[in-house]
């Protein structure tokens, strides 16, 4: 999850087709979180059914396996950062492209070259499970669309490359579970090879140039939660998790949040934008 970028380029796909009609079945909202550091006990999520980690520094995963839950690895699939062991390895075969302007330190992947989807199929997710994890949250796979967007001749077939990479770990990984973090523009080809699609950003964000928490435009908020909606009507299977960015010291703001996105039938988790930080649901 790049908070970062969460407004920026989000929209180019405006003309992205919205499928399906009519209200969306409500469903009980499944209690969730992100948490991206290790310093908090096992205890302190008992109270979650569903847990997104940072799959190299995390609290204790066997204690929350045990009572039932089921947690995740983080894991960036477009992009590679700097700090990440693999990272001179990959540099080196040439897959990295340019630096992320919004995210330094973090370069795009050629998702097209076979040897990412072999590293990230034989080594990336092999080593996250092997960690205790019992599925993957894939981020960062709205970045091949931008890049094809941007540049359609040099970057020819990234999106389909990106929705292929998902498919392939499906087909390697059928019991695992799976997470897609916006990817919006993959969602139709994807959407029956994964378990979550997690909209980012939907109602509420934080904006890094004025310091402070907000809500977002309402264009953007509805064109998103129609392609969620859209996604779920045509997959029923299909969880819809929502996670917005709120200041914790605002009890009342996140409630709203929660109340709004179960409305929209979605399972609603409100963070701080550092994501070190676990806040509490509304009572």
């Amino acid at each position: 999850m790049r908070p970062v970028q969460s407004v920026v380029r989000l929209f180019a796909w405006l003309a992205l087709a919205v499928t399906g009609s009519g209200a969306m079945a409500q469903s009980a909202p499944m209690p969730w979180a992100v948490y991206y550091a290790n310093d908090l006990p096992p205890n302190a999520f008992y109270g979650y059914d569903f847990l997104v980690f940072e799959a190299e520094a995390h609290p204790p995963l066997e204690p929350l396996i045990d009572r039932g839950k089921k947690v995740v690895g983080y894991i960036s699939l477009g992009e590679v950062e700097q700090f990440r062991s693999y990272f001179a390895e990959v540099k080196a075969e040439g897959i990295l492209r340019q630096e992320n302007e919004n995210w330094k330190g973090s370069f795009f992947v050629d998702v097209r070259d076979p040897r990412w989807t072999k590293r990230v199929v034989e080594e990336l997710v092999p080593d996250i499970l092997r960690r205790g994890f019992q599925g993957i949250f894939m981020d960062t796979l709205d970045n091949p669309p931008h890049l094809e967007r941007t540049d359609p001749k040099a970057n020819a077939g990234m999106t389909e490359a990106a929705a292929r990479l998902v498919c392939t770990l499906r087909r390697n990984f059928p019991g695992m579970i799976i997470v897609l973090n916006r990817g919006y523009e993959l969602l139709p080809s994807v959407e029956r090879d994964i378990d979550m699609v997690l909209g980012e950003s939907v109602y509420a964000d934080y904006d890094f140039a004025e310091k402070k928490y907000g809500r977002v435009d309402e264009p953007t908020y509805r064109q998103q939660v129609e392609i969620l909606q859209a996604a779920a009507r045509r997959q029923p299977k299909l969880k819809i998790l929502t996670l917005d960015y709120w200041d914790p010291n605002d009890p009342k703001g996140i409630a709203d949040i929660y109340r709004v996105q179960a409305a929209n039938g979605f399972s609603p988790y409100v963070a701080t934008v550092e994501l070190d930080e676990l806040i509490p649901r509304p009572k």
